[in-house]
Parts: C-alpha cells; structure tokens; sequence
C-alpha cells in the first residue's frame, strides 16, 4: 500500500503572546493521498492558515509528527527545510507575489535560481514551459502591471508548477479575483489536478469549494468535517456557462 503523500498525526501549534498561550491547531490528525484536490475552510482564527504553513514547512509543530513524501519534517533544520521546500512544494498566494518590473519569464524563473541541488539545466526554457502550460505562451515579456488580475495569478501558478513540485499548496487564490476570473483559475486547478499534480487550497469561500474532490473544514484550531465533494462542479462547464451567460445578456444592448 502507498504511503499518504501527506501524512500529520497529533500535531498542535501553540504561538506564545507576552504571558498568553494562542493555541492555533489542537491535535490535528490528516492524511492527504496523491492526485488528491483538496479545500481547508474555516474563519478566520480557525486554524487553517496555520494548517496550511505547517504543511508548507513554512511552520513548526509544537509537538506531533508531519512527514512529507515520506520525510519526517520535523527532524529537518533551516536549510534543508529550504531544500525541501524548493523540490517538493510549490506555492500559490492570493496577492500574487511577483516582482514588479520583472517579466513574467523572469518571475517564473526565480525558484529555479535557489535549487542548490543542480536539478534544472535551462531554466529559461522550462519557466516558458511552465507559463505555455498555464496559457501564457504569449506573455513572456509582459510586467504584472501588464497584465490582468487572472494573468497575474496564471503567472504565480506556473512559478509553483516550474520545480515539477509533489505538492501544490494554494492560500486564498481566488480572494483577490472577481466570480469569472475565479472561477477560470479554479478550472486551470481541476486540469492541473486532473494531469496528477496534488493541490490542496484553503479558501473561505464555499462557491470554490465546490470544485475540489475533497472538504476539510476547521473550527478553533481542529478539524470538525472532513468529507468527499460528492456534488463535485467541474469550472470549465460553469465558466462556458457565465460567458454564455454575459453574451446573450449583451445581445439586446448590441441590436439596439
């Protein structure tokens, strides 16, 4: 039997604030398998950002045991925390993070820069593979400022997709997006997704949840739900939808 690409047993992570004890997560136990497409929910204070940082090795447990890949996280220092990071994980925000006055080659490059481990040859080549995969092929040379909010995320997606990471880990990447762009970076996940790349988003927003195969959802630092999305929409159907949508709603305007 396989082992879980993300295996988390009895982790907790307790933040100190002067003589206060913050509790953020209590015990949380998850599994996450590969080729999984999975959605953390939960308001604010739930945990789930926290969650997320500690199986982006952004964070440390305060006690319990992650392994990632069959690594036990926990015994890893500063730099090989950073290496692991860099081979095994690729990271999508939801305010984009790129480099002004940077083309949207060389943002997608830059995590190439950082692999101390001599995996990648052309790094050039394979930022431009990575934005035609995401339906950028024309945009090389734009700057962000150049580029819509939904390029811009298309953009932050092929820099995560350019290491060939295990694991996708995706913070709140529609937040900043309006309901049709949202919903064409949700359709971009599920064909990623669907190509066998393991994506796990956190989101707050139960339309976008919609579109994932599976929903953890977190209350006071624990997991209360953890079910399949049995009601599973596919984005591509609903974005041809809206569009269809918008141009019968523009047809009267136009004969006019």
């Amino acid at each position: 039997m396989t082992a879980p690409l993300v295996a988390i047993k009895g982790v907790t992570r307790v933040y100190y604030l002067g003589s206060n004890e913050v509790h953020a997560l209590r015990g949380i136990d998850l599994k996450i398998e590969a080729g999984e497409m999975l959605a953390i929910m939960g308001s604010s204070g739930s945990g789930k950002s926290t969650l997320m940082n500690v199986i982006g090795c952004l964070d440390s447990p305060t006690a319990g045991t992650y392994l990632l890949d069959g690594v036990l996280v926990n015994e890893l220092d500063k730099n090989a925390l950073a290496d692991l990071r860099n081979q095994k994980l690729g990271f999508v925000f939801q305010g984009f993070n790129l480099l002004a006055r940077t083309s949207a080659l060389d943002n997608v490059e830059l995590p190439l820069l950082y692999d101390r481990q001599g995996r990648f040859a052309d790094t050039k080549a394979l930022a431009a593979q990575a934005l035609a995969r995401v339906g950028l092929a024309d945009r090389f040379d734009h700057q962000p400022s150049e580029l819509s909010g939904g390029q811009q995320q298309r953009v932050a997606i092929a820099r995560a997709l350019v290491v060939q990471p295990r694991l996708l880990l995706a913070d709140e990447p529609t937040g900043n997006l309006d309901s049709k762009t949202s919903v064409d970076i949700m359709a971009l996940f599920q064909e990623l997704n669907d190509q066998g790349i393991t994506i796990v988003l956190v989101t707050h927003e139960p339309d976008m949840a919609r579109y994932v195969k599976r929903c953890v959802e977190m209350r006071d630092g624990r997991i209360i739900r953890d079910e399949l999305v049995h009601d599973r929409r596919r984005a591509a159907d609903d974005l041809a939808m809206m569009t269809r949508d918008a141009t019968l709603a523009a047809a009267p305007r136009l004969a006019s």
